[in-house]
Formats: C-alpha cells, structure tokens, sequence
C-alpha cells in the first residue's frame, strides 16, 4: 500500500479516476450503446485497473523486502529485476 502522502494521493485519484469509468460503461449499458464502444470502455478500465495494482505491488515489493534483504547492492538490483517483471506481467 503505498505510504507516503504523494503516492495515497496519486493512488486515490487513480481509483476515482476508474471509478467515474465504471460509472460511465454504467450509463452506456443503460442507454442501450452499441457493443464495440462499452467494449473499449472496459479495456481501458482494465488497463487502469492493472496499471493502479502494478504501481500498489511495487509499493509493496519496495517496502516490505528492501529492509529484509542484505545489504549489499545487489539487493538493490534484485528488487529492480523483481519489479520490472511485475510491470511486464500486468502490460
């Protein structure tokens, strides 16, 4: 969870940001819109979705194993390397 008043902030926003993009796949189901806009609609909030979870796991990597790990460099670059393949599982 990130802890620092800039990344709540940032998270928070993000999280308002979906929501007012499930709000609107919402009101397009309503309205009866065609198919292939709503599906879009629900890519880009999947998308959003996996960017918010890859930005709160990464938080989560940073904070809990940097102090866990030894310290020396290569701790640094373990994490780098654990990092950037949650960033590619999630594109």
């Amino acid at each position: 969870m990130p802890h620092s008043p800039e990344d709540k902030k940032r998270a928070l926003n993000r999280i308002k940001r979906i929501q007012g993009q499930c709000e609107g796949i919402q009101r397009s189901l309503e309205a009866g819109v065609d198919c292939a806009p709503v599906l879009m609609q629900m890519a880009a909030v999947r998308g959003a979705i996996n960017g918010l979870m890859t930005e709160v796991l990464e938080s989560y990597i940073k904070e809990e194993f940097a102090g866990k790990l030894s310290a020396e460099s290569e701790s640094e670059q373990d994490i780098g390397e654990l990092v950037k393949l949650v960033r590619s599982y999630f594109k």
